[in-house]
């Protein structure tokens, strides 16, 4: 999983291959730090990445640091996770040979049971790094399946009461 490849649905693979390990590979703390970067890497230094469905709205990443920070802050296997893999992917070509688009779910078992988060992601390779994404992700499903609903539910309904 490098960025030496330029094939942008390679690419893309290699990111939802190496968020599953992440999240499910029971890593040992240098491996984890190793697979942080590996993933930064994936990402041009001057990127724009984002999360349009986000439920506090879009915070762009513009770095490799934004990423390996985001990468970061990923759930690991100590929050009850049995298994999260990325299944069922179909990358479209597009007419820009630049641009993919990744339709495909992780597929996840926690403690709380199975669930299947759909995902798209819309994405720009350039000389063999991500320079631009848009993920969409269902994270109602995330929250459900990381057992976060209740929390996400009371600050959604925070952000809304009168000040």
């Amino acid at each position: 999983m490098t960025a030496g490849s330029a094939d942008p649905a390679a690419i893309v693979r290699a990111v939802a291959a190496g968020v599953s390990r992440l999240v499910a590979g029971n890593l040992a703390p240098h491996e984890r730090e190793r697979m942080l970067d590996t993933l930064a890497d994936l990402y041009a230094e001057q990127t724009d990445v984002r999360h349009p469905l986000a439920p506090f709205g879009d915070r762009p990443m513009h770095t490799r640091a934004d990423l390996r920070a985001h990468f970061a802050a990923a759930p690991d296997p100590t929050s009850g996770i049995q298994s999260f893999a990325p299944t069922g992917m179909v990358v479209h070509r597009t007419a820009d040979p630049e641009v993919v688009i990744a339709e495909f779910a992780y597929a996840l078992t926690t403690d709380r049971g199975a669930f299947t988060v759909p995902c798209i992601f819309v994405v720009r390779v350039r000389n063999g790094r991500i320079v631009e994404s848009r993920d969409y992700a269902d994270s109602l499903s995330f929250a459900r399946a990381f057992g976060q609903l209740p929390a996400l539910a009371g600050a959604l309904a925070a952000e809304n009461s009168p000040a």
